[in-house]
């Protein structure tokens, strides 16, 4: 398992600050909120320390997924990329030819993902769709609703 996660330079940083985060703030807090809850006495009816316990579980878990994330963390340089075809981090800007309508989105990792934010990971099949394709090519995805034709209008690394 010595595959290489793809992400920005913003990407790891923000995976970098929940580490910190869960490692220096939740941990602590949750080992003092287990400790209070066993002076509670019988642990076996005790619902504080059973939450507890499985917060810990989940923050453990997570601290080790991160761990491993950051260390295989594969920071992509855009400005050192072609920019004359859609690659990792490229701000894309495409039109939907059925509805004409505009969208705009990043090319980013995949835990860097945010739809909302218009952040689509490299992985997705709409990006998956138009990597290497270049401004005014027409490119095809599958959607739930039947196949979808978008064209590329620009393509920035801002």
């Amino acid at each position: 398992m010595n595959e290489k996660f793809p992400m920005t330079a913003e990407g790891l940083k923000m995976l970098r600050n929940e580490l910190e985060n869960l490692k220096n703030f939740e941990r602590p807090n949750i080992i003092k909120a287990i400790a209070e809850a066993r002076e509670h006495g019988d642990l076996s009816e005790n619902a504080e320390y059973h939450a507890a316990r499985e917060k810990q579980s989940f923050i453990e878990g997570r601290i080790v997924e991160l761990e491993n994330k950051v260390t295989r963390a594969e920071v992509i340089d855009p400005t050192k990329l072609d920019d004359s075809k859609v690659t990792f981090g490229a701000t894309v800007v495409v039109t939907d030819l059925l509805t004409n309508s505009k969208k705009t989105y990043k090319i980013v990792g995949t835990d860097e993902a945010d739809i909302e934010k218009n952040l689509i990971s490299v992985s997705a099949p709409l990006c998956k769709a138009m990597i290497n394709k270049k401004v005014n090519d027409v490119f095809e995805v599958q959607t739930p609703n039947g196949i979808k034709e978008f064209q590329i209008n620009s393509i920035d690394f801002i």
